[in-house]
């Protein structure tokens, strides 16, 4: 990665904040100056170029860029990535230049805020950009480059948890066409070498996202207020052209449902306000949103004397080809195929992000569901595999790996990082890459030595309580689980963590056996002791957490779910039997859709497809969505069963990953 790290002149002096931690270290004091979140910095120069030849544009920014060329959009990125990681995208931008002067301008973005969307909030804010014609360097970044902040960007509040700031975009603003090439940007200063640089940048290996433009299904005009619908939940901006008086405002509401009234519920249930505001110029103005948000419905509050002229949704997703095929189902399973594959599309970004709405986070155990279906629908492992690779950067906090990847909010869930060596060996069976297994197995490895503190001598894992030991989400969705799942976990053993435990030593012997490694010698002694501990002879079936009074056990779909997944069952038809009965009897329904993945596996892979698809088409499950009209799987069965419910989850796609033909389920 050519070129000097360019910065605006405020930040270049700054050194960096260490946002790292262990997630229950509260010793840790963060200031941030105030005055310098939600940054939106703009860059420009202009290079002459005799003849154009092949051109090869290299470009980071931290948080974020948008790229255009001789006023014409290119690309976003990069991907979120640690400092120690942290990617940059290659893009052939031949096709965009011309003999002669060529505008090159760049709209960077800081946040400054600690959620789990980017590595923010650490005072690393700038910008780094190369271009090769014919393999020689011709143009790159340094002081020479104008500088300035858009003024056209305010906030008028927040979304989620921190996540993303509300817009309030000023069309009268001097920068509103900064990117075009007779833009005078005279008045701006000159750009800064950043002081302190810790980077070590990495070419991004996967695709840039699609990005273009679809029409509202429906438009409706009610007085001054337009609705539009989509049509379908997507991902992206508002698109509109508006001509109006001066200083007049036109208020944005969006959501992912109507209210009974038929206006746009903003407030939605995930905890997200989506209400935004466009200060007109007084001239024909366009909207330029510049973050990203998931939304259906749109509405377009105008003033007095204005008229919107047009309204689009500009749509952003990873590269989507349908490759997989689901010839074995059909009738009611199809619209829930369908409703998953969607979601697949629609929803996958840089990263599997748990939800394009509250969070934007990038989840160990989102790789398990959302990056398997991903995977599973494309035939394309690059994102998965780059998902997996985030994590193994993760260790450079803890070696048991983070729950959230490339951001700065630190959180950790045990079963998460237990389930690691199971998506990587995943990977390996459905694209045998050597190269990507040695690369991850140190991880593998680093996540084996870190449980292990936790294991007494019969290698069962007790008292996990650095990381939350989450079972299932939402806690309503337990089956009743008897272990006391406080935070954190208190003393003692309970099944779930233990039989993904079991799984993760399978998993990591496996990988070991193909890298001709020594296996770990521990899952034959865990084997041994979760039998003893949790199973009882008598009901066939696996309890929740060893009890020294038989008649009090509790025995949980949950508990018995990942026994029949990992083998735990082999040689004992009676359990599987049983096992399958109590997961036909609770349905999915009695557990959430992230476990509801496990349970279908299981059954697949304990030769009873029949009983998983019916499961899968149960009128309380993936159906129960479609009934409430989703266009995506939600984080629930209903939109009621969480109090903050995400309407837009790529971690309920499981049926895409099991009914695929000749897939590998886990």
């Amino acid at each position: 990665m050519k070129g000097k790290f360019i910065c605006h002149p405020v930040f270049s002096g700054l050194r960096p904040l260490n946002v790292f931690h262990k997630e229950n270290d509260k010793s840790k004091v963060y200031q941030h100056p105030e005055e310098l979140r939600n940054q939106p910095i703009l860059f420009r120069q202009k290079a002459t170029f005799d003849v154009i030849g092949k051109a090869m544009f290299s470009i980071t920014a931290d948080d974020y860029y948008k790229l255009y060329i001789n006023g014409r959009f290119v690309a976003q990125g990069p991907a979120p990535g640690y400092p120690w990681h942290y990617y940059y995208n290659e893009i052939d931008v031949t096709g965009y230049l011309h003999d002669g002067e060529n505008t090159f301008a760049v709209h960077t973005y800081y946040q400054g805020l600690i959620n789990r969307v980017w590595v923010s909030g650490d005072l690393r804010c700038g910008m780094c950009m190369s271009l090769m014609m014919n393999g020689r360097t011709v143009f790159e970044s340094d002081e020479s480059f104008r500088c300035t902040v858009h003024r056209g960007y305010t906030e008028c509040g927040k979304f989620g948890y921190d996540t993303a700031y509300a817009e309030c975009y000023d069309s009268r603003a001097p920068e509103t066409y900064f990117y075009l090439p007779d833009f005078d940007d005279s008045g701006w200063s000159d750009a800064a070498v950043r002081r302190y640089t810790d980077y070590r940048f990495v070419k991004q290996q996967t695709a840039l996202l699609d990005i273009y433009e679809i029409n509202p299904e429906v438009t409706v005009h009610k007085g001054r207020t337009v609705y539009v619908d989509f049509g379908r939940e997507a991902v992206g901006y508002l698109c509109a052209s508006v001509r109006g008086e001066r200083d007049s405002v036109v208020y944005l509401r969006f959501g992912e449902e109507l209210k009974d009234d038929g206006t746009v519920r903003s407030e939605m249930r995930c905890n997200c306000n989506y209400n935004e505001e466009w200060v007109l110029s007084g001239g024909t103005d366009e909207l330029m949103q510049y973050d990203y948000k998931a939304f259906r419905y749109a509405e377009i509050a105008l003033p007095e004397k204005a008229e919107l002229l047009s309204v689009t949704m500009k749509v952003r997703h990873y590269p989507f080809r349908m490759k997989a095929t689901y010839n074995g189902v059909a009738g009611r399973l199809s619209d829930v195929i369908k409703l998953c594959v969607d979601t697949v599309k629609y929803g996958t970004q840089e990263g599997f992000v748990d939800c394009p709405t509250r969070e934007k986070g990038s989840y160990l155990g989102d790789i398990s569901i959302a990056g398997r279906a991903q995977a599973t629908v494309t035939g394309d492992f690059s994102l998965i595999k780059k998902a997996i690779t985030d994590f193994c950067m993760s260790s450079e906090i803890c070696s048991g790996l983070m729950s959230c990847s490339s951001c700065s909010l630190m959180q950790e869930i045990a079963d998460y990082s237990l389930q690691f060596a199971g998506q990587v060996i995943w990977v390996y069976k459905s694209e045998p890459d050597m190269e990507f297994l040695r690369a991850t197995e140190p991880f593998v490895t680093g996540v084996y030595r870190y449980f292990l503190k936790y294991a007494d001598n019969s290698g069962l894992l007790s008292g996990v309580n650095e990381k939350w030991n989450l079972v299932d989400w939402p806690e309503n969705l337990r089956d009743g689980y008897s272990f006391p799942l406080t935070k954190p976990v208190g003393p003692g053993k309970h099944n779930v963590i233990n039989a993904f435990w079991y799984g993760f030593l399978r998993d990591t012997d496996e990988i070991y056996r193909v890298l001709g490694k020594e296996e770990t010698g521990m899952a034959e002694k865990v084997r041994d002791s979760f039998f003893e501990s949790f199973f009882c002879e008598k009901e066939n079936l696996f309890c929740d957490c060893v009890k020294n009074d038989v008649d009090k056990r509790h025995y949980s779909v949950h508990s018995n779910v990942l026994p029949l997944l990992f083998g735990l069952t082999d040689g004992k038809p009676e359990a599987v039997e049983k096992i399958v009965k109590l997961i036909s009897a609770k349905k999915l329904s009695s557990m959430g859709v992230y476990m509801a993945y496990f349970a279908l596996a299981a059954l697949i892979k304990a030769g009873r497809r029949d009983v998983a698809e019916q499961l899968a088409a149960d009128d309380n499950c993936w159906r129960l969505m479609l009934k409430q009209g989703a266009t995506a799987t939600f984080e629930a069965w209903g939109k009621d069963q969480k109090w903050n419910c995400s309407l837009f989850h790529p971690w309920a796609t499981a049926p895409a990953v099991v009914f695929a033909d000749n897939n590998i389920i886990y």
